[in-house]
Order: C-alpha cells, then structure tokens, then sequence
C-alpha cells in the first residue's frame, strides 16, 4: 500500500528538509509542515461492510432525520428565488401544518394538504426544482440535520444495510437528501410531470400514513427486504402503518400519541431535542402565524428553558 511505504515517506521529508537549507523556496515553515505530515500520513483501509441485503432502515424526515418541515424550508428557499409569491408559501405553510395536525382524519384537510404541496411546483421544470433543491439544502437545511438521527443512519449503513427516507415530501427534494447522506435513496411524493415540466396533479397522493406503508412494502417486494429483520423511525403517530410493518421500530423526538404507544409496546425511544426546545416550538408558529408569532414563541420558550435551568 503506498501510504505505508516508509522509503517514500523519509524521502519526501528528506527532499523538504534540504530544500530548506539549501534556501531555494520561499514556503514558510507552516506550509513545509503541512506537507511533511501529508507525507507522513499512513493510510489503512478499512474493510466495508459484510452486506446485509436482505434488511433496511427507513427513516422519515420531518423532525425525525431533520429540525422543522423539509417542505416549509424548501418552500422558502424557492419564495427567496421569486419562483412564487408570498400567498403561495402561506397556502403551502397552511396546508402542510394541518395535515400533519390532523393526520388522515379529516379528508377535507387531506385535500387542502395536496393542493398546497401541487401550488409552489405546477408549472415549473423539473430540472430547475431539482437544481434549486441542491441550493436550497445547502443554505437551510444540512445545518438542521439531527447529529443523532444522523448516527442512527450510519449505524444500519456500517452493519451492511440499506437506509431509505420515506416522507411525504415531493420525491425530488427527498432524493437530494438521501444522496447528500449518502443514503440508499429515498421514498416520497411523487407529482406528475409532462415533457419535464410538472403538471400540477400528483400520482396518486401524498405519501402519509398507510401509503408510506404501501410504498415499503412494494420495494421490499421489488427489492427482496424482509421487513422483519428491517426498522423504522418516525416521530409521529401517523406513521403508526409504517412502524408496525417492521421487526425493529423506533421513535424520534416522538410527539405525545406516539410517545404513548412507545411507552405501551416497549420500543426504543430516541429524543435528540435536548437544547434545542425553542427552535421546534418556534418552527410551527413561525410556519402558522408569521415570523413576528414565531419570534415571540422562541423568546417565551427560551426564557422557559432558562428558568428551568437556574
């Protein structure tokens, strides 16, 4: 293996030291340093993963992999680039925060829900979202990925696994996720599109609940995964479908209902919210009522937190 050749490595520091005294460079001393560590650096590859093809790990996004609404930021993101207007990203906002409120109990919210996810799309080439989303996950969201939901990932990654997102947001803006991660790929909702440009209908509907159970169980068929040597994690009660598919669930950063259910079965419970308190209450509020709301919310919440904590 060539990092560990020691002859190359006491020539390469040779060569540094006597182009030193001989004073034919100009390099300061940091810069000799940094190459004579460089030289000296000794490479050990380690083995990859025994593969273990046959069990997955599917995780959802929203406040599970991810602070706040992956769809409220992306949103955001393009109102920033003045692909749609400000009523565009409140009917989005609205829409999104009751469906996830109320689940899959009130079709009219369903409905409310799916059109608000078609508004800020329709019309626009799929091409340009997809570009814009690499931008976008860039400015305002990798920093708001959970260190510890991210661990959670790598873990099933190094024992040979296979880890899919599987979230209700548009399946473009959730593949730039799972790619970024370096995760296997990702689920999500798919809108329809005609010669590159989106139609402004969806393929069938929004992956929430008993579809995203749907969805996993046609790419194990597809893939050949044994769902019951296979996890899931989610933070919600409405991907109760999806957690009771798998051997292994798993709760993150749980909301109350979910949190109960834990509680009673017996699962793992993983909260990574510890710190950050004020920015998941003011996320919601912010996304509701506006930023003065939201800011109003985080200060009420932070003063909370530091009271608790004297």
């Amino acid at each position: 293996m060539k990092g560990e050749s020691g002859g190359g490595m006491s020539a390469a520091i040779g060569r540094s030291a006597a182009i030193l005294r001989l004073g034919k460079t100009s390099k300061r001393e940091d810069v000799v340093a940094g190459e004579a560590a460089a030289a000296a650096a000794r490479v050990v590859l380690q083995p990859p993963p025994e593969p273990d093809i046959t069990a997955a790990a599917f995780f959802d996004v929203d406040n599970t992999l991810m602070r706040g609404a992956s769809i409220y930021h992306f949103a955001r993101g393009l109102a920033a680039r003045k692909m749609f207007g400000p009523r565009d990203l409140a009917r989005l906002t609205f829409g999104q925060l009751a469906f996830r409120l109320r689940g899959a109990e009130n079709a009219d919210q369903i409905d409310a829900a799916r059109q608000a996810a078609l508004a800020f799309v329709a019309g626009h080439r799929v091409d340009d979202i997809v570009r814009l989303g690499e931008e976008i996950y860039d400015d305002t969201m990798a920093d708001r990925i959970w260190e510890g939901a991210r661990e959670l990932t790598q873990r099933h990654l190094e024992a040979g696994q296979r880890v899919w997102l599987v979230t209700a947001t548009p399946v473009e803006l959730a593949n730039i996720l799972a790619r970024r991660l370096g995760l296997t790929g990702a689920l999500g909702t798919v809108a329809e599109a005609s010669d590159g440009v989106y139609t402004g209908r969806l393929v069938g509907g929004l992956l929430h609940g008993e579809a995203k159970a749907a969805a996993i169980l046609a790419l194990a068929e597809r893939e050949g995964l044994d769902l019951s040597r296979s996890s899931a994690y989610s933070d919600s009660a409405n991907d109760l479908p999806m957690l009771l598919l798998v051997g292994h669930p798993n709760v993150v950063n749980p909301d109350g209902a979910l949190l109960a259910e834990a509680r009673r079965r017996g699962w793992p419970v993983h909260d990574f919210r510890s710190g950050r308190r004020a920015t998941m209450i003011a996320l919601p509020v912010a996304a509701g009522a506006g930023a003065v709301a939201g800011g109003m919310a985080a200060g009420i919440a932070l003063r909370r937190r530091r009271a608790a904590m004297n």
